[in-house]
């Protein structure tokens, strides 16, 4: 099994404020923290519990015209994913560390480097494509909803499952899934696997990263996720009240396709 964790999925967008009125209003959440530290790369933030998970949206300071966000969002063509951080033991942080090493592969940051409690590192995604790929461990690791230094001390006070209780899985389509996959499960020393469908995944610690062929006419990159829905009828209700409903179990948010499991 693995001990690799999807803990925190970022997104990026250019009107933060609205996409955070639409998720509380679909889902049921509240922003736990907002990080001034990511003013130095000219962005602001914030965070939002799903379960013990956490969806985290950035987008550039007004002014701000010229910010690794930015620049993501143009080629993207708009609001879209951006990031997968993991939660890895702390025992094994350093075999990853060494292991990234050894491939070649850089690093964009290492966020938290030099605290006690936490420690990270995010890997360059011209080395490992499709999105920004971040690997970091934090003290209490043992609980589910352990602390978790990106979402500040009290993070755990704004979870809501009364409409959703996690995410699932992070989908990342490519115009090679297969040849992505593979490079992932290498970067990650994960076995490489398929869903019901024949898309190949990595099947970590409760949650999968699936890979797939493009779905929405953008390029490579971080485009879906699926959330688990404690009153999915619900969620699909609001979405629809919301005008973001795009089918059976889907909305989509920031340009997103969140799919209720």
């Amino acid at each position: 099994m693995s001990d690799i964790r999807i803990r925190q999925i970022c997104l990026v967008a250019h009107d933060l404020d609205h996409i955070q009125q639409q998720l509380e209003s679909v889902f049921g959440v509240e922003v736990a923290h907002r990080d001034p530290g990511v003013g130095r790369h000219g962005l602001h933030n914030w965070l939002i519990p799903f379960g013990n998970q956490l969806l985290e949206a950035v987008s550039p300071l007004p002014g701000e015209h010229d910010t690794a966000g930015g620049r993501y969002l143009k080629r993207r063509g708009g609001d879209g994913g951006y990031m997968v951080i993991m939660q890895v033991p702390k025992a094994a942080f350093a075999g990853y560390r060494e292991r990234i090493d050894e491939m070649g592969i850089r690093l964009v940051s290492e966020p938290g480097d030099g605290l006690a409690n936490t420690g990270g590192m995010q890997l360059h995604p011209k080395d490992v494509p499709g999105a920004i790929p971040e690997l970091r461990w934090n003290d209490d690791e043992d609980r589910p909803d352990g602390a978790w230094w990106p979402a500040g001390p009290e993070w755990q006070q704004a979870k809501h499952t009364e409409i959703v209780d996690g995410i699932r899985a992070a989908e990342i389509q490519s115009s090679d899934p297969a040849g992505l996959a593979a490079r992932w499960g290498a970067v990650l020393d994960e076995p490489v696997t398929a869903d019901g469908d024949g898309n190949p995944i990595l099947a970590l610690d409760g949650s999968d990263i699936r890979f797939v062929s493009p779905r929405d006419g953008r390029p490579e990159g971080l485009g879906g996720l699926d959330i688990i829905a404690t009153d999915a009828a619900k969620a699909l209700a609001n979405a629809e009240a919301a005008g973001c409903r795009t089918g059976d179990d889907l909305t989509t948010l920031c340009g997103m396709r969140l799919r209720l499991v």
